[in-house]
């Protein structure tokens, strides 16, 4: 995971139409990419071990929809790509679906025994987490940039559990929190949760202490994007005065009239003393297209502006941006800021312990957010569909391979553990059925195999709609 410096101080690229246009076609391509790996290794998961198990093949398919590319293999299974790289499936010989002939029937999946069935259901989702580890492990031997959870500026709870500015943040309830990325991923449940945690931190002096951190005294204002800042826990950043050295043109900076030399005093009513301040400030009262009031200092007179931040279009995380950046740093600054970034790279055994570690790590935090949104205490918006997606593919690429391999992880590790879900249609709710006929010793009915079938598209054309609802808001809003 890639902690990236967010700040409201880097300078905005001009938006013309061909940085919207390559944007636009390198989030399809990377889609494309991304999918075609996690659809065709799930489905290969499907394939090998019915292989293995005797069935026969008939069809394995990439994508859904008008056949692209077609072969006829020497086992007699058609391999098919087709246009909608949405997902795909693997056909197998079935009596249920088509007569079968006498002589193939011990090949039919129908004939197989239900451990057989429920290893071949299974192995689709099975293979997706391999494929996280995969990545995670070549991720950690190409190396990744991380961020040590050094702490800058703290407020609120932090700042009451007795949290300094300058403290390390070593562990959180029991968990080592060796990086910012997984400072954020321990906190993140028990934020939802309102539960007071313990938090080991190291002072610049290396002497460890340790504090509760009263989560439970966040209140409703409290929006998980915003997680370590409506906490009140700052990432260290060089101190610098909040003064405007660049303004880039055609950005929500200029039209609102900041110059170079202003001085930000306050952002919606928040004082600003620090550069550092401004990213955070915007993100927290900030939202594309929205005004935002900007209190600045000019010629020692004060004076408000209203701007409308706008998202950024630059590689990395999405984060609010208004154009404007700060005097270069010093070379102390320099060295401090270089102090506190890390490169995380094993030799291959050491990388495939992190690999499983990060895969453990990610599956709980999924599972715990799963179930924080079936019972209404995480919000429904985290639920992502395509168009968000292909833009983190894109950003994901652009940052570099060891990016990329992370997201292609995460997205496998997503996927398996969707559809390992007990919902009827999806791998998951063939499980159940399997499962229930292991215990009671005879197939579920066929209605309530087809009742189970329609309640599962329901489902899922729920999930769907929902996903391309919080799509179209993130692309407005």
């Amino acid at each position: 995971m890639i902690g990236v410096l967010g700040a409201a101080g880097v300078t905005v690229p001009h938006l013309a139409v061909m940085d919207v246009m390559t944007d636009f076609f390198g989030s399809i391509i990377w889609l494309i990419v991304a999918l075609g790996v996690l659809v065709t290794f799930h489905e290969f998961g499907h394939f090998w071990v019915a292989r293995k198990m005797g069935v026969k093949v008939l069809r394995f398919s990439v994508g859904f929809g008008k056949v692209l590319w077609r072969r006829m293999g020497k086992d007699g299974t058609e391999y098919v790509i087709a246009a909608l790289p949405l997902g795909g499936y693997v056909k197998f010989l079935d009596e249920r679906e088509a007569e079968v002939l006498p002589a193939e029937q011990n090949q039919a999946f129908n004939r197989k025994s239900v451990g057989q069935r429920i290893a071949i259901v299974a192995a689709g989702p099975i293979f997706n987490l391999l494929l996280a580890v995969v990545a995670f492990w070549i991720m950690f031997m190409v190396g990744i940039p991380e961020l040590r959870p050094l702490m800058g500026h703290v407020e609120g709870v932090a700042a009451s559990a007795g949290i300094q500015p300058g403290d390390t943040i070593v562990s959180i309830d029991g968990e080592q929190t060796s990086t910012l990325s997984h400072t954020r991923l321990a906190l993140i449940g028990h934020a939802l949760d309102r539960s007071d945690i313990p938090v080991v931190v190291m002072d610049a002096n290396g002497i460890e202490s340790t504090h509760t951190l009263p989560l439970s005294q966040l209140d409703d204002s409290f929006q998980e994007e915003n997680l370590l800042a409506d906490i009140g826990l700052n990432p260290w950043r060089p101190e610098r005065a909040p003064i405007i050295d660049q303004v880039s043109p055609e950005s929500p900076a200029t039209i609102a009239g900041l110059m170079k030399g202003d001085e930000i005093t306050s952002i919606a009513g928040q004082p600003v003393t620090d550069w550092g301040y401004i990213g955070p400030l915007i993100a927290r009262h900030g939202a594309a297209g929205k005004d935002l009031a900007i209190q600045i200092r000019r010629n020692n007179q004060e004076q408000q502006l209203l701007l409308q931040p706008i998202q950024s279009t630059d590689s990395g995380p999405e984060r609010l941006i208004i154009g404007i950046s700060a005097a270069a740093l010093s070379i102390e600054q320099q060295k401090q800021l270089d102090t506190i970034w890390m490169q995380l790279r094993y030799p291959p055994g050491k990388a495939f312990s992190k690999a499983y570690s990060e895969t453990w790590r990610l599956t709980t935090t999924t599972l715990g957010m799963l179930g924080r949104m079936v019972t209404g205490k995480a919000s429904l918006k985290n639920i992502s569909g395509p168009i968000t997606i292909a833009k983190a593919a894109n950003q994901s690429a652009k940052m570099g391979l060891s990016s990329f391999l992370f997201f292609l992880g995460l997205i496998s590790l997503s996927l398996g553990i969707l559809n390992l879900l007990p919902i009827p249609v999806l791998d998951g709710g063939h499980l159940m059925y399997y499962f229930i006929e292991w215990i009671k010793g005879s197939p579920v009915s066929d209605q309530t195999q087809a009742a189970g079938q329609y309640f599962g598209l329901f489902i899922l054309a729920g999930l769907m709609s929902l996903a391309f609802i919080n799509d179209i808001l993130r692309l407005f809003n």
